[in-house]
């Protein structure tokens, strides 16, 4: 066991298992950490993820230390994978540090159905849901909203689609914030952002994007299982999504609006990519008013994905949702940046927590955490890649020394999506997957495949193994894909 690890020129020490730390040196803030194994850690350092991490630290107000979670990856300026607490009142707040997909997510829809109850039927249902539920680059949406509609979504999130139908109570009480950030401010998003997302509202959209219909193949804590909802060889469906051309467009308004006003606190750091507002300034105001209402979006949109399942396996099986028992596990942001509450050196400070391709992980007991779940922890949903399957974990009881409360939010990414077309066919994969792994797959194009192919993706089963060894998200359920629709 080695207590360094060398990369390039950066050198890791080994400060507990799992544990490796850059030390602060000129220019940085604080130290930065990476959390993973010694293969993971040969992943991550494969590209500039560690440069970007360390390049994380220079952010005024940062706290403690910047964070890599074990699926990490290189990203714009902040790494995928990255979570920085920063100070909220002499700080900063940085829409790289949040990403171009404001509250990009995952939400997970539980059923009664058993896998003998899919099993022959696969094709028809995938066939169904690509043909109800909008997909790809552009527009197209479940609703085409005008401007009063899109208003009242930034404003109110999952409750403006409990009004109108979209939603049932349930619905709320089992999403992130009840689905609904009041700090929103519909008038800090642009018309063109406005423009962009009125005929989005209810579409997975491209890239990673999915939906896929799962099975559940394992269960670790009979009791956390329990409480959740979840069995062994039981039917779940997750969606992952996120804001669509709204959440891009703002997230680009701000970093150019930031580049124009902030230049002085620009030109300190040491990547233009991690411009940020000072906290406090009425930029940094307007962005995290913007960025709360791109999340009332982004909950929305994935409820009407949602509803539109429902009525899916109404059609296909015949029956009314309510008896197939397709209730809401829970939907959670890994795109994020949200004051917060964490103990800094034995003193209590409101942080803008920054997750950016990492999930909120908190653990039983904590106040935030749903009602139905609050003597467990909090789920976390962690997709892996179509040949791999996926994970629900809960919150750890490490997590808010560790993380400030975070956990890893995927497999993370191995290549780009220009070497993986240039590595696999659309067709071969999704060939191999029906063949091999009973696994039926329709997207919109083969080279979107392509881009999504299981050998694109880190080991999922070992960034779960090295969050649940930390005790920052403990394993509660293993799921495995049986149908899958993208962009």
């Amino acid at each position: 066991m080695t207590d360094t690890f060398q990369a390039g020129d950066i050198t890791l020490h080994r400060v507990g298992e799992y544990v490796w730390e850059i030390p602060q040196e000129e220019g940085m803030n604080v130290p930065a950490r990476v959390l993973a194994s010694e293969p993971l850690l040969e992943e991550i350092a494969d590209d500039k993820t560690l440069e970007q991490l360390k390049n994380t630290t220079h952010l005024p107000g940062i706290q403690k230390y910047a964070i890599c979670m074990p699926d990490g990856h290189q990203g714009y300026g902040f790494p995928v994978g990255g979570v920085a607490g920063i100070d909220a009142e002499n700080g900063c707040i940085s829409p790289g540090a949040v990403g171009y997909d404001v509250n990009c997510g995952v939400r997970m829809i539980k059923t009664n159905l058993q896998y003998e109850d899919i099993e022959g039927r696969e094709e028809e249902l995938v066939d169904a849901l690509f043909d109800a539920i909008p997909t790809g680059l552009g527009g197209g949406g479940v609703v085409e909203g005008d401007q009063h509609t899109i208003e009242q979504v930034l404003a109110r999130g999952m409750d403006w689609a409990l009004e109108h139908g979209w939603a049932v109570e349930d619905d709320l009480l089992h999403c992130e914030d009840e689905g609904m950030r009041e700090d929103a401010d519909p008038s800090a998003i642009s018309k063109k952002a406005k423009d962009r997302g009125r005929n989005q509202l209810g579409s997975l959209g491209s890239g990673n994007h999915f939906l896929e219909v799962q099975r559940v193949t394992d269960v670790f804590l009979e009791d956390v299982g329990e409480t959740y909802g979840l069995a062994e060889d039981q039917i779940v469906v997750l969606i992952h999504c996120g804001s669509r051309g709204l959440g891009h467009q703002t997230c680009n308004d701000y970093l150019r609006k930031i580049e124009q006003t902030h230049k002085g606190l620009l030109d300190q750091l040491p990547d233009r990519e991690l411009a940020a507002a000072p906290a406090g300034s009425q930029l940094a105001e307007q962005y995290y008013g913007a960025m709360c209402a791109a999340i009332n979006f982004a909950w929305v949109n994935r409820q009407l994905i949602m509803h539109r399942t429902r009525q899916v396996f109404e059609e296909v099986f015949d029956r009314p949702w309510q008896e197939m028992e397709m209730d809401l596990l829970y939907d959670v942001s890994h795109n994020i940046a949200k004051k917060e509450l964490h103990d800094v050196n034995g003193e209590e400070r409101e942080l803008f927590v920054h997750r950016k391709g990492a999930t909120r992980a908190f653990p039983a007991g904590h106040p935030e955490v749903p009602k139905a779940y609050r003597d467990v922890g909090q789920p976390i949903i962690i997709p892996g890649s179509m040949g791999a399957g996926s994970y629900v974990l809960r919150g750890g009881k490490d997590s808010m020394n560790l993380t400030f409360g975070s956990t890893a939010h995927g497999a993370g990414r191995l290549m780009s999506r220009t070497q993986a077309k240039q590595e696999f066919w659309g067709e071969d994969v999704q060939d191999e997957l029906r063949e091999t792994n009973k696994v039926y797959v329709k997207a919109s194009s083969g080279a979107t495949i392509a881009e999504e192919a299981p050998g694109v993706y880190k080991d999922v089963d070992e960034v779960v193994r090295v969050s649940d060894a930390l005790g920052i998200g403990d394993k509660v359920a293993r799921v495995y894909p049986v149908c899958n629709i993208k962009g």
